[in-house]
């Protein structure tokens, strides 16, 4: 996986931080600067963090898939960009997270960063640099989330479905891309 395709990819998982983010920037009147910033840190933690079990998970089954690498990577990212696709035109409201304590911003990191756990399977089979990809998608996440937050907190009007789909047409052709020589 190149540098390029590890940024695009890092952008895709963003995009639930910066969606999530930016709700919570829509309804949060204090102490905004404290929360974005852990709100942020927390998500591009587990962001980080999850592509990291993904990978090693990999190595234990490796064996048995390696063969089968490409297209398991492109059923992986399509299926990823297909669900962010779905849950932004059907999905509900994600905007109905108002309430923020520390157990609720971890829970916030881990749903957003579940495809990351996937993404790390595939940072595996596209025998990509694991620092370098957890890295990146960590500080992008972290920046997203960052941004999210602020946009929502000034803007009050981001479209966050177009983000969503967005986001799962960059899965779709990451997907694409790993079948491609």
């Amino acid at each position: 996986m190149s540098l390029f395709e590890i940024i695009l990819l890092a952008i895709a998982l963003g995009v639930d931080c910066l969606v999530v983010s930016f709700c919570q920037g829509l309804v949060t009147k204090t102490n905004r600067t404290k929360l974005s910033f852990k709100m942020a840190l927390i998500m591009g933690g587990f962001q980080a963090l999850m592509p990291v079990i993904g990978y090693y998970f990999t190595d234990s089954i490796l064996v048995y898939i390696y063969s089968y690498a490409d297209i398991i990577a492109f059923i992986i990212f399509t299926l990823l960009g297909l669900k962010f696709i779905i849950e932004a035109i059907y999905g509900s409201n994600e905007c109905e997270v108002c309430k923020v304590c520390f157990k609720n911003l971890i829970l916030m990191g881990i749903a957003t960063s579940i495809d990351a756990l996937a993404a790390g399977v595939n940072l595996r089979l596209t025998s990509a640099n694991l620092l370098l990809s957890v890295c990146i998608i960590g500080a992008v996440s972290f920046l997203m989330s960052q941004g999210g937050f602020w946009l929502g907190n000034y803007f009050k009007q981001l479209p966050s479905k177009v983000l969503e789909i967005l986001g799962g047409l960059i899965l779709i052709f990451l997907g694409i891309k790993s079948l491609l020589p």
